[in-house]
């Protein structure tokens, strides 16, 4: 049977102008990262993209890449989205990326005209859609000339595939680069998704002054920093968690030190005093910082995304609260 959404699902998320676009986001969106490949099952798929929406998540992110294994994700969301949401595409913004290896050879992978528009062409084949909402490119190639790159995007803008599009995990001088040729091609650059989290400050360096003066919206991944900031880690290392697998590439047991989980510890009391867990509050105190217009969250149940969205009952912070914790953090 067709899914029929809530009536009042716009009602209590708030949705954040991205950048000088005519759009907005919703504060909290949806990414389908390392939870929508074969290891998980179709119907808990199902059943999270329908609470998410139903809690006003309109934002569904997604990359060639996603899984496990690469291309699972789009495949699988594209199924989902055919059965149950064919009624609301025009109240969804769904984006996605290239810039990871996808195939064999030397057209499969990083910044060139030739892969990114044909990695697009195979999204939308999975997907089953026309266009995307926004696309990506997903990390700077070293070799690939920025110019080639960005004109590959303005080029897909022109074809119809992508409606905006963004860049991710590149850094302050590559961005302010991307910005000038994307205006001299008079391309529709709104969003740059970039790691961000209590846990992360990086894009602080410049980064965020430079969206923030180009009217370009930051969507922050990871603002939980791999989960760090939720109460898994509050008495240690689980042994059956992300940090202690030796094959997870992104989070291991030797990155996190004991000032890093006094640290965690430390940012759990303030959470505890406000009346949230540390992951509502982690949500929260990005969703604060310079030009960052929505936080993006992964989930393996219903429940995580439930928990995450009510963080927003309680986004703001005292003077004291944010000096209490930039005195933990810095």
């Amino acid at each position: 049977m067709t899914f029929i959404a809530k009536t009042k699902r716009y009602h209590e998320m708030p949705y954040n102008r991205c950048g000088n676009s005519g759009i907005k986001l919703p504060a909290i969106s949806f990414g389908l990262w390392n939870n929508f490949g074969g290891e998980d099952t179709l119907e808990n798929q199902r059943r999270m993209l329908m609470k998410a929406f139903d809690l006003g998540i309109t934002h569904f992110d997604l990359a060639n890449n996603y899984g496990p294994p690469a291309g699972a994700a789009e495949q699988n969301f594209g199924r989902i989205l055919r059965e149950d949401f064919s009624n609301y595409r025009d109240e969804m913004i769904i984006s996605t990326k290239a810039g990871y290896r996808m195939w064999d050879g030397p057209y499969g992978d990083w910044g060139s005209r030739k892969y990114l528009i044909s990695s697009l062409d195979q999204s939308l084949q999975r997907m089953n859609l026309d266009y995307v909402d926004i696309f990506y490119h997903h990390r700077p190639d070293p070799e690939t000339p920025l110019e080639e790159t960005m004109s590959a995007l303005a080029q897909i803008v022109r074809q119809g595939k992508a409606l905006y599009v963004g860049i991710s995990n590149y850094n302050a001088e590559q961005t302010q680069q991307a910005i000038k040729i994307l205006k001299e091609q008079h391309t529709p650059f709104i969003i740059h998704q970039a790691a961000y989290s209590m846990l992360d400050r990086t894009i602080e360096n410049g980064l965020t002054d430079i969206l923030e003066e180009n009217g370009i919206g930051c969507i922050a991944y990871v603002p939980l920093a791999q989960g760090l900031l939720t109460s898994k880690y509050l008495n240690g290392i689980p042994k059956d968690s992300r940090a202690a697998k030796e094959f997870i590439p992104f989070l291991n047991e030797r990155d996190i030190s004991s000032d890093k989980l006094q640290k965690i510890k430390s940012l759990n009391e303030i959470a505890l005093e406000r009346g949230q867990t540390l992951a509502q509050m982690a949500l929260v105190w990005v969703l604060q910082q310079k030009s960052v217009i929505s936080a993006l969250i992964g989930a393996s149940r219903v429940s995580q995304i439930e928990e995450n969205v009510k963080a927003l009952n309680h986004s703001s912070f005292t003077h004291k609260e944010l000096d209490a914790i930039n005195d933990i953090l810095l």
